[in-house]
């Protein structure tokens, strides 16, 4: 008897694996889980499903996709298999020239056609190859026919199970408008859909038009128009975290440009505390902390150091600290070279425009180390020092620091110098206020932990037990007093002994 090979174990095990982890399985597995949302009513499962959108979609190809289509739809006959197939390349014909001939025995049992998977499987494989058609620019045009009609298939479903993967489709149809250069045009296609959505109250396909519609006006500039159709519509508390980031990102970028930089601050701090972790979208991560550092500096604040040695922020914020330099240091000669030097990486970014603005902190900064370092100091050495173009410049622009309070000082027009106050001592009348403030806080503090305060239960019964104790003696020794009467009336006679 001839000897059997065996294959090890551990090749063995690493083939199931490779099985069970190939794109092909995790589709099938997806769209069991999507059969399973339908029939149930529960979209967890659905959710569970696109969770892994981000990373299935990178290992797509053409076979792949026709494999799990062939897979999941038995009947050649099927219309939605005819449908699918018809956007991928045909297989390449397979080489039979090592093939043996056999003859082929029919099976003794009936094979049974499978049911045809529900309407959300076609809609999640419309959505796969979308995905993958982005992936080459040369499909662009194809992916946005493709977009138009899965849109219009979804539409005339018009299936409530289908709301999360088609807040997946309209992201997809976003990005395919945006890859071409066309996406101005898809606005009012975006604006009726998000109509219909809100009388749905379909909350996940809301959030994701509603930050498609803001993307479309910011990407154009049309921050007027923005701000009027956030005014106009409000924003599902239900949605996603990642919706929730991605439209306080917005709101933030809208303040911003409109001078409201206190309220951008505040919109770009939910942004990062509401977007995915930094690993998983760096680019997200690195857009909102560009967009931050011009924020504070807008309002006189200076980023921390050590953001600017995060992995993920090292290389990208090059540009940005050499500004946050510049404007810390004051120096108006460092701020202008470092401008022109990084005008694409921030045209690009767009936020050039308001880092243009920081000219006006760059320069109260210098004066301000001025006026800290002389006592007097003629205009023109202020137009020197600080690159100004005429000492009529230099003259309005610390006139403008001194009537705002940047600095303490009187320009002498007649000898053309300007007089820097004294320095702030350590007492007045506003370190007082201060003083009294945090001890106000404190007093406040006090109180509300007294209020605050928990006590023991049943800690007052001992009182209570005590003060019955003391009240029970004092009757007992009324009583006696009471039945032992008058002395003079019964006690001893001591009248005989004296």
């Amino acid at each position: 008897m001839a000897d059997v090979e065996m294959k090890p174990l551990d090749d063995v095990e690493a083939k199931e694996h490779d099985e069970k982890s190939s794109p092909v399985a995790e589709i099938r597995s997806n769209v069991a889980l999507i059969e399973r949302a339908v029939s149930t009513l529960e979209p967890r499962f659905t959710h569970r499903v696109l969770r892994t959108l981000t990373a299935l979609r990178k290992r797509l190809d053409d076979a792949v996709l026709r494999d799990a289509i062939g897979e999941i739809y038995t009947n050649d006959d099927s219309q939605a298999k005819k449908a699918l197939l018809v956007w991928l390349p045909a297989a390449p014909p397979q080489d039979h020239t090592m093939d043996v001939d056999t003859t082929h025995v029919p099976s003794t049992h009936p094979k049974h056609a499978q049911p045809e998977p529900v309407p959300e499987s076609e809609i999640y494989f419309r959505l796969l190859i979308l995905h993958h058609l982005l992936m080459s620019p040369s499909n662009y045009k194809k992916a946005m026919t493709l977009a138009h009609e899965t849109v219009q298939r979804m539409q005339a479903l018009n299936r409530r199970s289908m709301d999360p993967i088609a807040a997946k489709v309209w992201y997809a149809v976003e990005r395919t408008y945006e890859l071409l250069g066309e996406l101005a045009g898809a606005r009012p296609l975006f604006l009726a859909a998000q109509r219909t959505a809100s009388l749905r109250h379909d909350a996940e396909t809301q959030a994701t038009l509603i930050n498609c519609i803001l993307r479309s006006y910011i990407l154009y500039n049309l921050y007027d128009q923005a701000d009027k159709f956030v005014t106009k519509t409000t924003f599902p508390a239900s949605a996603a975290n990642a919706q929730f980031s991605r439209y306080h990102y917005y709101l933030g970028r809208i303040h911003a440009v409109q001078l409201k930089y206190s309220a951008a601050h505040d919109d770009l701090e939910q942004a990062e505390r509401r977007a995915p972790p930094q690993r998983t979208a760096p680019g997200f991560y690195q857009a909102v902390q560009k967009l931050s550092i011009a924020v504070k500096l807008l309002m006189g604040e200076i980023p921390e150091r050590g953001l600017f040695r995060q992995p993920v922020l090292e290389k990208a914020l090059i540009g940005y600290f050499e500004i946050v330099k510049a404007v810390r240091n004051g120096s108006l000669s460092q701020f202008q070279s470092t401008l022109s030097k990084y005008a694409a990486d921030f045209e690009k970014d767009k936020t050039y425009t308001l880092i243009v603005r920081l000219r006006q902190n760059v320069i109260k900064t210098g004066i301000r180390r001025l006026s800290l370092s002389y006592s007097r100091i003629s205009l023109r050495d202020i137009c020197v020092k600080l690159h100004l173009d005429s000492e009529e410049d230099a003259e309005y622009i610390v006139g403008k620091a001194i009537r705002d309070g940047v600095i303490e000082g009187r320009i002498v027009h007649e000898k053309g110098w300007m007089e820097c106050g004294g320095q702030k001592g350590g007492y007045g009348p506003e370190v007082s206020d201060v003083f009294t403030a945090r001890i106000q806080y404190c007093t406040n503090l006090h109180n509300e932990s007294v209020k605050a305060m928990r006590y023991p239960l049943n800690a007052h019964r001992k009182d209570l037990v005590a003060a019955e104790n003391a009240r029970e003696r004092e009757r007992e020794l009324a009583k006696e007093i009471a039945e032992g009467g008058d002395l003079d009336d019964e006690g001893p006679d001591l009248g005989e002994g004296f």
